[in-house]
């Protein structure tokens, strides 16, 4: 097993060009996103970022050098899975937060509850993990790097849960009268005030369910006998 690691790592060296990419022009039998992948390399690579971040190295200040070095791969081995060093930290982060739950595809309210819970669980865990919010206030200040993430991870989420406003309003569970774009900001808006821009106020077990309940009876007083 070391022999063949040895190997590939040899082969990784000689494909890789002086400034850390493979070489220009050279033919890729397989797409980048299609061959197989080890897992046991992606885990070294991942697990070698968060080392160094956890040693206080900066986002801006890791190279795919130092990375690959740290990982014990050769720096062919990283860019055969991601292009550059935006779409490695944007996975390193991926890894590090709480798992995206999986939805139905066919509810409507019931798919917003889960997703409404994965936003309550993500804020719980970026709370807890020092990293995490150190990795984030980086992230912010580097456009490119905060861009992948959007696209890659924000983007796809705020699909998914326009997609679900809309199963709900088809099932007759909301308004058909309203945008759908103000219905899922109405939604998750609670929810991101809660876990982004008030890092004191609480997260109860329960929150998606009241959320869910006071949008569904709205914010008018009970008429009184």
């Amino acid at each position: 097993m070391q022999g063949q690691q040895g190997q590939d790592d040899d082969r990784d060296r000689c494909g890789a060009r002086a400034g850390g990419e493979p070489p220009a022009g050279a033919a890729d039998p397989e797409p980048r996103r299609g061959r197989p992948r080890s897992a046991a390399a992606e885990r070294a690579i991942l697990d070698a970022v968060i080392a160094l971040l956890e040693a206080g190295e900066p986002l801006a200040g890791l190279s795919i050098e130092r990375i690959a070095r740290t990982a014990g791969v050769g720096k062919a081995t990283i860019y055969r899975r991601w292009s550059g060093k935006e779409e490695l930290f944007v996975d390193v982060v991926r890894d590090m937060e709480p798992t995206d739950p999986p939805l139905s595809g066919t509810a409507g309210l019931a798919d917003l509850r889960v997703m409404l819970e994965s936003l309550r669980t993500r804020g719980l865990a970026q709370r807890s993990s020092v990293l995490l919010v150190n990795i984030f206030a980086q992230m912010k200040s580097h456009p490119k790097l905060w861009e992948e993430y959007h696209g890659t991870v924000i983007a796809p989420r705020r699909v998914a849960m326009l997609e679900a406003v809309r199963r709900a309003v088809a099932a007759g569970e909301l308004r058909d009268d309203l945008d759908v774009e103000l219905i899922d900001d109405l939604f998750v808006g609670p929810m991101l005030v809660r876990t982004v821009h008030r890092p004191d106020a609480s997260l109860p077990d329960d929150l998606a369910d009241r959320i869910i309940t006071a949008l569904l009876q709205g914010l008018a007083p009970t008429a009184r006998a």
